[in-house]
């Protein structure tokens, strides 16, 4: 895995996957750069799903969580039809953030297509960014983190 500009990693992770389709590729058959973004929203779709912490959840305790930062570093290609997989893993932060890192490989031969993060911050339902991460997620990270 790439070097990461994180230390806190945890063993919460997830695995998805994904068959490459039609509409997410080029005109050589290869997956367009711009569908990694989709790829990683899977997967953080499937982590909250498992571990309750999806989008709806955070969102009925009156917050959101906009991504602020995306980095991807792509590695090798995938094709129309081939199928991958997935890993998102989270990063513990003492910040009022979210931050998962990624993992996608090829299935057929275990290569490894991309890695990168993404960093996503709380907001309330007034729009306004907030500084310490709220108690639900305090909360959630004590039950999921053994904090």
């Amino acid at each position: 895995m790439k070097k990461i500009p994180f230390k806190n990693i945890t063993n919460l992770s997830v695995e998805k996957e994904i068959e490459i389709r039609f509409s997410e590729v080029d005109s050589m058959g290869i997956a367009w750069h711009g569908s990694y973004v989709k790829y990683f929203e899977d997967g953080r779709e499937t982590f909250g799903k498992k571990y309750g912490i999806s989008y709806l959840d955070v969102y009925s305790k009156n917050y959101m969580t906009p991504l602020v930062k995306l980095d991807i570093d792509y590695k090798k290609f995938i094709k129309y039809g081939d199928s991958a997989i997935i890993k998102t893993t989270l990063v513990d932060s003492d910040a009022a953030k979210i931050i998962f890192i990624y993992e996608v490989k090829r299935k057929s031969d275990n290569e490894i297509i991309a890695e990168g993060y993404s960093i996503q911050v709380f907001m309330n339902r007034n729009m306004e960014l907030e500084l310490l991460a709220p108690k639900f997620f305090v909360d959630w990270k004590i039950k999921y983190l053994n904090l």
